[in-house]
């Protein structure tokens, strides 16, 4: 859980609540709307509809956007900054995943219910490249009081359900750092990876 300062207690009024027999502190909706369009390129924040968490863990719209893209929030019970943006013909995918999280399936559960489900036809895929872009951050680089992040770091995923290193030309792994790359090919999740070289700090 992240460390909040005295400060943040005050200036904002944080709302403490009983989570699993520990307390929860929320970040107020401006600032996970703020911090959620990092991930976000510039050009679509204003439209772009952001999702985050209440006073009850519950992840709920934050804001209505107005174009495709789909922002998620910083989850107040996890370490480090990881927000993300994405294509709003994800979100099917995207939600069933959160979905079996939230029934306390395992990862490997996740993915291979999710697999099934969506070769099954249960789970709508996207039926073209479509992107995500997730931005991280340690917790000490952030503010969350004024929801400024400094040594933050962007990456691209490009989900293409099915395609594969043949389809594609992509290998199989990154020989340099920001080649792109296909991870999971042949797979419902398969997507292109792109990690831009990380900044000396």
């Amino acid at each position: 859980m992240k460390k909040m300062p005295a400060c943040y207690l005050v200036a904002f009024f944080t709302v403490l609540v009983s989570v699993s027999g520990s307390a929860q502190a929320v970040i107020p909706f401006e600032v996970q709307v703020k911090m959620a369009l990092l991930a976000a390129p510039a050009e679509k924040r204003d439209g772009a509809t952001v999702m985050g968490y209440d006073a009850a863990g519950k992840l709920v719209v934050l804001r209505k956007g107005t174009n495709e893209m789909i922002c998620l929030a910083d989850d107040p019970k996890q370490k480090g900054l990881s927000v993300s943006c994405y294509h709003k013909d994800l979100e099917p995918f995207m939600q069933r995943g959160r979905e079996l999280k939230a029934e306390g399936k395992s990862q490997p559960d996740i993915i291979k219910i999710r697999d099934e489900e969506a070769r099954a036809g249960k789970v709508k895929l996207v039926t073209q490249p479509s992107t995500l872009f997730a931005f991280s951050a340690k917790d000490e680089d952030c503010d969350f009081v004024k929801g400024e992040v400094k040594n933050g770091y962007l990456r691209y995923v490009v989900y293409i359900p099915y395609a594969t290193s043949e389809s594609t030309g992509l290998p199989l792994k990154q020989d340099m750092p920001g080649m792109p790359w296909i991870m999971d090919p042949g797979t419902p999740r398969a997507h292109i990876m792109i990690n831009p070289p990380q900044q000396k700090q």
